[in-house]
């Protein structure tokens, strides 16, 4: 990816992660695939109306979302973090740090910070 398309898409976020807001400097910046790039090799989505690298479809992600988010489209992304609070209960650690208010559990809104920014 060209250094001026990588500014483009920091800049629609403002330095920040797309999805869960962290700032993040440029360097630290993944350029994530809000329609994952398997759609483009799949015969299935060869229609899709989207071109998979247009600005469009590219969000500035810090490293862990990235990751967390993986192959999934953006609904299915929202739904796995609808859930993570379930999730992170299940660890013994974390039920001890809740029991003792080490931890807050607040379930996801079902907004991302793009969203929350327009």
């Amino acid at each position: 990816m060209k250094k001026a398309d990588r500014i483009e898409v920091y800049k629609k976020c403002d330095g920040h992660c797309g999805y869960c807001g962290k700032s993040i400097t440029i360097k630290e910046m993944q350029v994530d695939h809000i329609e994952p790039q398997w759609k483009a090799k799949d015969p299935r989505y060869f229609n899709l109306s989207i071109d998979i690298n247009h600005s469009d479809n590219l969000m500035p992600s810090c490293r862990r979302c990235n990751h967390y988010k993986r192959s999934d489209n953006l609904e299915q992304f929202r739904e796995k973090m609808k859930t993570i609070h379930d999730r992170i209960l299940k660890s013994y650690i974390n039920k001890v740090g809740y029991d003792y208010g080490i931890i807050t559990i607040t379930p996801f809104s079902g907004q991302f910070y793009f969203e929350q920014i327009k």
